[in-house]
């Protein structure tokens, strides 16, 4: 009798701890209809084409880089896609919103203030949308592929990523250059860490390496965080200027674990949300990575096959994922490339 009831407890307690309501994480696809456009419109009538950088402001409004159509596209949170700044024709003129051009921006990121800081790739320049709409140049002049100055006539070549701070400043990944760089709010521009040569040396800022960083994110405390996409590794350059690898290492894999013993391929996309997570687009292993702040890495979202399915996060995937970024209610959204759409994982 006793063993009875003894086996009968256990499973009451099982029942009762499955019956338990867990918050699944779900993918969803946020805008676009996959096929290749430049529609405008409610999100699931829009179109986007090889979109890259994603932004997200405290109002929940969405920031696309849409790279191939030469744009940058804005999600509000009722789900109506629009066109903020971009003609749509290759070019670099500033001014009014629809009148500006650019050349396959790869990034973007968004200010306190309202203002939207655009990494225009290949014309090498970093662009900024004020509220208002106008499109100005708030950094770098060709031609491309000099040694990059820390002035005012700094050159950039090509670059890929772009954050903006608390303050205002505006960090780049200067993706040839293989440094960060900082554009400060007085227009001082300097550099964050990298000796200029590619490699993966840590270290302090000055003479550590890089090899062709694609993205950053800022975390409250002001470290910043590198997918250093060609050594297949996260860094994080802390506040005080030393350089070490969060997590990842050389060889290209999908292995999660702690520090140096998990793996990436071509990791693209960074965020971080308040808790000190970093979440990760690694783009060559179509899934989506968490960095906890203890550096163990574990596979947020995605079944590594590529596609572009919907559903419980384990199941789901994705085709090159490339941009991120996180909301103030912890929801991460993705560029998804190659599907032309994108995604949201969320609760």
């Amino acid at each position: 009798m006793k063993i009875y009831l003894s086996i009968l407890s256990i499973a009451v307690l099982f029942i009762a701890a499955c019956g338990k309501k867990k918050q699944h994480l779900i993918v969803t696809t946020y805008a676009g209809t996959g096929v290749m456009g430049s529609t405008n419109g409610p999100a699931d009538k829009a179109s986007f084409s090889n979109l890259m950088g994603l932004a997200v402001d405290t109002k929940g409004i969405v920031y696309v880089a849409d790279s191939r159509n030469n744009l940058i596209r804005k999600i509000s949170p009722d789900g109506m896609v629009t066109t903020l700044a971009g003609s749509g024709a290759a070019g670099s003129a500033d001014g009014k919103a629809s009148s500006a051009s650019f050349f396959f921006p790869a990034a973007v990121a968004a200010d306190n203030r309202g203002n939207v800081y655009v990494a225009d790739t290949h014309n090498s320049l970093i662009r900024k949308i004020s509220p208002d709409g106008n499109v100005s140049t708030l950094a770098g002049k060709w031609p491309a592929g000099l040694k990059p100055r820390n002035d005012g006539t700094a050159v950039f070549d090509n670059p890929m990523g772009i954050a903006a701070d608390a303050t205002g400043n505006v960090f780049v990944a200067d993706w040839i250059h293989d440094q960060v760089r900082k554009i400060s709010l007085d227009g001082k521009i300097t550099t964050v860490a990298g000796d200029g040569t590619p490699g993966a040396k840590n270290g302090p800022a000055a003479s550590a390496t890089f090899y062709l960083p694609e993205a950053i994110a800022i975390d409250a405390a002001g470290n910043i965080y590198v997918s250093d996409t060609y050594n297949n590794m996260i860094r994080k350059i802390s506040k005080d200027g030393i350089v070490t690898t969060l997590a990842g290492q050389l060889k290209k894999g999908k292995a999660n674990g702690r520090g140096a013993a998990a793996s990436f391929s071509h990791p693209d996309g960074i965020a971080v949300d308040k808790k000190g997570n970093v979440y990760v687009a690694d783009t060559g292993n179509h899934l989506i990575r968490m960095i906890s702040p203890a550096g163990m890495v574990t596979t947020f979202a995605g079944c590594g096959v590529r596609g572009s399915k919907n559903g419980d996060v384990k199941a789901a995937s994705f085709f090159r994922p490339m941009g991120l970024a996180i909301d103030t209610g912890g929801n991460v959204y993705v560029a998804d490339y190659q599907n032309n759409v994108v995604r949201e994982i969320s609760k």
